[in-house]
């Protein structure tokens, strides 16, 4: 299973709605800035969470996005889900697919994928908002500092 930029990114921003929580709305810009995302796909990816009832969208002058829940309540699972579909390790574990499976209901690697899959999907319900604004090392800073992008620097997004 390999995470899209979308899932990535969509957490990223996330977390940036989440460290203005309870502050008001955070405008795009500020999120794209923050988090070196551009504009427009971050609008999409916001689109996805707020039809997922993630987050909310305030219009206005002093409008933007927060969070629909608390950030405590919020986890990346959620995120991921809402970004990337259901978390399928295997094509036959996709939702509808497997009826199609003449080997469906006796297959041992259907069933380790999904076992395995089962894991991933609790260790990302497992993680909340909340645990990461208190995690994170640059807590101390109001925000992170954009860095430059180079070259290589595309190479390891995360």
């Amino acid at each position: 299973m390999k995470l899209s930029t979308k899932g990535k990114y969509g957490v990223r921003a996330l977390f940036e709605i989440a460290r203005n929580y309870g502050k008001g709305p955070l405008a795009i810009r500020e999120i794209a800035v923050r988090q070196q995302i551009s504009l427009s796909y971050l609008e999409q990816i916001l689109h996805r969470l707020g039809k997922a009832g993630i987050i909310e969208g305030v219009r206005g002058p002093h409008g933007g996005y927060e969070l629909a829940r608390k950030p405590v309540d919020l986890t990346i699972g959620d995120v991921v889900r809402a970004l990337e579909g259901p978390i399928a390790l295997s094509h036959c574990l996709e939702p509808g697919v497997a009826s199609g499976c003449y080997q469906a209901d006796d297959c041992v690697a259907r069933m380790v994928w999904s076992r395995v899959g089962e894991k991933i999907e609790e260790a990302l319900d497992s993680i909340t908002f909340e645990q990461l604004l208190r995690q994170y090392p640059g807590k101390d800073r109001e925000h992170p500092a954009p860095r430059k992008r180079t070259a290589a620097a595309g190479k390891g997004v995360c």
